[in-house]
């Protein structure tokens, strides 16, 4: 599928770029606080990027806005392994974000449109295709570390700017996202225009709730092993498991919505993932504490995917505003739980997000009402 690729090139373009961040770091002799501003503006280049797909992006310009935001974060990748300043790193890292948060917006919309013309649950799937980039693109990063940087970052921008040149016929041809958009199991099935501002904000909310905790495992979950006395190695695999679970979820997800219903789903896997999390952080056990991370990236999976059909009833503006809320949980988090874990303890710090995970599934059925994918 078409909108597979693009949701794979752009789990690649974000895992090369951190995956490579000391390399970064170091060609522009940057230190930490002077990297901090480097992301810091990415971050706010990609909620801009939100805000301005949100509003620009209509359904038929979709296809337009896939192939600009897809060439533009690739060459602004390109870009940043070529910058050897402060001042260069933050205007590429601008427009990197920038990028990101149109093709966000613009891939998630496609997606839910494309969903209602195919009459089955497809996001889930489509989600997984961005963990297994994700993947593969730091595996690539890994075996690659001999290369420069320099060299990486050119390669990859090049190859996807081609990829997406080359799906450029197909992308303007889509007309599945010309469909109307339609709850799946509203019963009249009617096309959704808007979404009421109070659901809005609690899939937004959720929506944070949960890439907090995405947020926690990215930076907290090697640190959480290796205080346990588990070795680099072993340490490592923490997040390594996590988004191999994630990943596995996401290509179950669309089987289990169309089953058992979108609210099920992520009630059921919230709990999971709470539990999963709680035991992990309480046992006080390296293996235990894989297995938590494990059972947490496999109860989140279904989450996001099921929050972003949810608000894409309401246009891509309602995907926009529910993505700038969930992106500010997973910028937010992994700070939030530091500060935490500096007037407690890493364990009692990592029980927010396994609590805001029950949070999640006791919200679930409230904010997925009358949503099956």
């Amino acid at each position: 599928m078409l909108l597979t690729g693009y949701f794979l090139g752009l789990g690649v373009a974000m895992a090369i770029w951190g995956a490579r961040m000391p390399a970064v770091q170091h060609a522009a002799h940057l230190s930490t606080a002077q990297l901090s501003w480097v992301l810091l503006t990415a971050a706010l280049g990609m909620v801009a990027g939100l805000r301005t797909g949100g509003r620009l992006a209509r359904p038929k310009r979709l296809p337009v806005f896939l192939m600009g935001g897809a060439v533009g974060l690739a060459g602004a990748l390109a870009v940043l392994g070529q910058c050897r300043t402060l001042a260069s790193l933050v205007a590429a890292a601008l427009a990197f974000g920038i990028a990101h948060g149109v093709l966000d917006v613009a891939v998630n919309s496609a997606a839910v449109r494309c969903q209602n013309a195919y009459g089955r649950p497809i996001m889930s799937s489509l989600h997984a295709a961005y963990s297994l980039g994700a993947l593969a693109a730091a595996a690539l990063a890994a075996a690659t570390a001999a290369i420069s940087h320099h060299t990486l970052f050119l390669a990859t921008g090049l190859t996807l700017t081609a990829a997406v040149f080359a799906a450029g016929p197909s992308t303007l041809a889509l007309h599945g996202t010309d469909q109307p958009l339609t709850s799946n199991n509203a019963g009249s099935g009617a096309a959704q225009a808007t979404l009421a501002p109070t659901r809005l904000w609690l899939l937004g909310a959720l929506a944070a709730a949960s890439l907090l905790g995405e947020g926690a495992a990215a930076d907290w979950a090697a640190v959480h092993a290796h205080s346990l006395q588990a070795t680099t190695a072993v340490a490592a695999s923490a997040f390594a498991l996590y988004s191999a679970a994630m990943a596995l979820g996401r290509l179950s997800g669309d089987r289990l919505t169309a089953v058992f219903g979108a609210p099920t789903v992520v009630r059921t896997g919230a709990l999971l993932a709470a539990t999963g999390l709680t035991v992990g952080v309480l046992a006080d056990s390296v293996p235990a504490a894989l297995a938590g991370w494990t059972v947490f990236g496999l109860g989140l999976s279904g989450t996001v995917p099921c929050l972003i059909t949810a608000a894409g009833t309401g246009g891509p503006k309602a995907v926009a505003a529910v993505s700038v809320t969930g992106y500010l949980g997973l910028l937010a988090g992994p700070a939030l739980i530091g500060a935490l874990a500096s007037t407690t303890t890493l364990p009692t710090a990592l029980l927010l997000p396994a609590l805001l995970a029950a949070a999640i599934a006791f919200l679930a059925h409230r904010a997925l009402e009358n949503t099956t994918s």
